[in-house]
């Protein structure tokens, strides 16, 4: 049973962070400074959401990553209970399948609770002000590449970095729900 995101107001500031990554580097909020805009997914490793949307994130972080967009990937779960999603496994995958955005770990799960993330896949963009503008899914299909019809993720970064309206601000995420600590 897939679990949906919770609606978020928009315009709210992005919580801070402070994370390891798979490079083995520390990255926050501030690090990505420079960027125009900063795209933060909630996500994992064992979650078949997140792994249908892995190479449409990746095609995504090509195309806008030139565009001064900024790309971080947070693992949120419990991986006492979910031990594919452990830091190791975070490396693992990265590697495995050539990661080229950032990938962070929220061993203490404090940032997910902050950002009131439900599920993985879930997508948050954040302006040059770093207040969020959309909240929502990547696209409307996660099952089918080819039957996608509306470009959720893709049209709002599209949209602000035309300094145009975003058409859709909110859609519900859907996917496996983080795996939070008992």
């Amino acid at each position: 049973m897939p679990t949906e995101s919770k609606p978020i107001e928009l315009g709210t500031p992005c919580p801070s962070f402070d994370l390891l990554a798979v490079d083995g580097k520390r990255y926050t909020r501030e690090s990505f400074a420079h960027s125009k805009l900063m795209v933060v997914a909630f996500t994992c490793n064992h979650c078949p959401y997140v792994q249908a949307y892995e190479q449409r994130l990746m095609n995504l972080v090509k195309a806008f990553s030139p565009k001064g967009v900024s790309f971080i990937g947070i693992n949120a779960n419990d991986s006492k209970s979910y031990p594919e999603d452990s830091y190791d496994g975070m490396k693992e995958r990265a590697k495995k399948l050539g990661f080229n955005f950032h990938y962070l770990w929220d061993e203490s799960q404090t940032v997910a609770k902050s950002f009131n993330a439900a599920c993985t896949p879930e997508f948050y963009v954040y302006d040059a002000d770093r207040k969020l503008r959309y909240h929502g899914r990547l696209d409307d299909n996660h099952k089918d590449p080819s039957a996608v019809k509306e470009r959720y993720l893709e049209s709002a970064l599209g949209a602000l970095l035309a300094d145009q309206p975003i058409l859709t601000t909110q859609t519900a995420a859907m996917g496996c729900s983080i795996k939070w600590k008992v």
